[in-house]
């Protein structure tokens, strides 16, 4: 599987301002739909769960597996994205009713990474010194398959069971296992994208120094010295890694200190000695506003629970026809994210700042413009939604892929 059959699949490259389209073409056994996580983009190219592209000579799964309904795309589509959003981060992935979990899984991920003149003019590191790296944990099969408890690829998800999602005892960085890079001993911007269906990352490196330079939606206001960054699925930090000073032969190891035996370790830089850099890491790194309470024309609150032996938001498992509420496009709105698990959650189309986790302010990890946030066991997450940018059926969710493929999802309308 895997698009291209490579995992991550292939990284696009665009430029605020510039219209891009991407045609997709299935040539899997299996319908698809393709999610730019992040994008301010058109409902219609949006990645909706029943917004299928169909194989050649594909008949749709019966009633109630959701992939009867819906629009259908015969092998190919085009989607188009406007870019007007700042430089950014994003990623896509396969985002199909039911089976995102385990078509994620077996690599319909990618990395979309978006520039602008602001970053542009920055003394960041770039080209071979600008690494996005796509971490994700996978298991495999005694022949070297990707393995996932799963009957079928006709069958949902993990048939309704791991419900704290699935997780792998193999890191990946790039489709590579705990892989190994040669690294002068200068800065590197370092992107990094939670790819994984369920486990979360702490991020440390063994020498060196991070410097946090962007979020989710793209940069900070101003560098944020880390000792680690913390990334829940979907989520995204840029980083910039210092290795100056280092002896030649040090190995940089990065760490994942929530994680056990195979899982602690993610990748190892060796450093290969002195190299001339004439980076640095600017004072002030762009211009944000930033979003004041009063600005909010309405509050809601969206409740991420398990009940009925079931994943709901607001006590209402997902039905793709039905919306939770409707929102005005250019207003911004209070939301309240409360849960009684880790929720990654997930809003399409709309950014957001933190405003508050329980009874403090945002944490470090939630600086900046944002499209996903971890909320916590029995936290309540404040966030101010910006819903500027395109009308039409949206949704959020949480990005804990099999609780999304157990439909805790719900739709809402920009009008």
């Amino acid at each position: 599987m895997g698009v291209r059959r490579s995992l991550p699949g292939p990284t696009f490259r665009a430029r605020k301002g510039r219209w891009t389209v991407v045609t997709v073409r299935n040539e899997l056994p299996v319908p698809t739909s393709t999610h730019l996580h992040g994008g301010v983009t058109p409902a219609e190219s949006d990645g909706f769960p029943t917004d299928l592209i169909l194989p050649a000579g594909y008949s749709p799964a019966p009633p109630g597996h959701h992939s009867a309904t819906g629009r259908h795309h015969d092998t190919t589509r085009d989607y188009t994205y406007p870019i007007t959003q700042r430089a950014a981060t994003l990623w896509y992935h396969d985002h199909r009713m039911d089976f995102t979990g385990p078509q994620v899984w077996r690599g319909l991920a990618g990395l979309f990474l978006i520039t602008d003149e602001i970053e542009s003019a920055l003394p960041l590191p770039r080209d071979d010194r600008d690494l996005p790296l796509m971490i994700c944990d996978r298991s495999f099969a005694a022949d070297g398959s990707l393995k996932y408890p799963q009957r079928d690829m006709t069958h949902p998800g993990a048939d309704g069971m791991f419900h704290a999602g699935i997780f792998g005892d193999v890191i990946l960085v790039n489709g590579a296992p705990w892989p190994r890079t040669e690294a002068a001993a200068v800065r590197y911007r370092l992107r990094l994208v939670n790819g994984s269906n369920a486990r979360r990352y702490r991020l440390s490196l063994s020498a060196g120094t991070i410097t946090q330079i962007g979020s989710d939606a793209g940069l900070l206001a101003a560098p944020l010295p880390r000792e680690d960054v913390l990334l829940a699925p979907g989520e995204r930090v840029d980083v910039i890694a210092d290795f100056t000073g280092l002896p030649a032969g040090t190995e940089v190891t990065m760490a994942n200190t929530l994680g056990e035996g195979p899982t602690a370790d993610v990748m190892r830089f060796v450093i290969t000695g002195p190299a001339p850099d004439d980076t640095r890491i600017p004072v002030t790194l762009t211009t944000l506003e930033t979003l004041d309470r009063t600005r909010a024309v309405a509050e809601r609150r969206f409740d991420f629970r398990f009940g009925g032996g079931r994943w709901t938001i607001n006590d209402q498992p997902y039905d793709p026809a039905a919306t939770m509420c409707s929102v005005r496009e250019g207003t911004v709105e209070l939301w309240r994210f409360t849960s009684d698990f880790h929720h990654p959650v997930h809003v399409h189309m709309g950014h957001f700042q933190v405003l508050s986790r329980g009874a403090g302010g945002p944490e470090p990890g939630d600086a900046g413009w944002k499209d996903t946030v971890d909320v916590r066991p029995y936290e309540t997450v404040q966030v101010l939604v910006d819903f500027t940018g395109h009308r039409g059926r949206y949704m959020l969710h949480c990005h804990n892929l099999e609780h999304e493929d157990m439909a805790m999802m719900a739709n809402f309308d920009i009008v």
